[in-house]
């Protein structure tokens, strides 16, 4: 990560977290990514039922006038407002609490138990005990302890994503 860049991350979502309550969105992610020549700075977002473009603009005119009066940011870059999707990456300790009893896809750094990706359900999350640590459940309801450091990615699970 680049000088300041988690810094900058940090003040965009300060800015758009209070927006988001406004409009009733839940903000899932604050993205800051290059992409061949180009700097992305992306907001993603959720709400119940659903996100559409009206969400996404009634969130974007505001808050790029914010970004714009902090300039958090001093390189040029593409600011964009969208939807964080069905199969979206947990990253953040808040997404492992509101996504208690979904299905989730696991891909594993180096694989555990010879399996390198398991579809499992999340039944637990507990940020003041271990922030590393999540309980899964298979489909025959075994419990496992998966540590956070070991994989690669969480994401919702979308059956028609499996291989994405």
């Amino acid at each position: 990560m680049e000088k300041g860049k988690g810094r900058a991350i940090d003040i965009v979502r300060e800015l758009a977290e209070p927006l988001c309550d406004e409009l009733g969105l839940f903000l899932w992610d604050v993205r800051f990514e290059k992409e061949g020549a180009n700097w992305y700075l992306r907001i993603f977002i959720d709400k119940d039922g659903g996100i559409d473009m009206d969400d996404c603009e009634a969130l974007h005119r505001p808050l790029e006038k914010k970004i714009d009066e902090v300039d958090p940011i001093p390189q040029s870059y593409i600011f964009e407002v969208g939807s964080c999707g069905l199969a979206r990456e947990l990253k953040r300790p808040e997404h492992f609490e509101v996504c208690i009893g979904d299905p989730l896809r696991i891909r594993f750094i180096r694989p555990q138990n010879g399996e390198k990706e398991v579809i499992r359900t999340l039944a637990d999350y507990d940020k003041e005990v271990d922030k590393n640590l999540i309980t899964v459940v298979d489909d025959d309801g075994v419990e496992t302890k998966i540590n956070l450091a070991d994989v690669a990615f969480v994401k919702l699970y979308d059956d028609g994503d499996l291989f994405a």
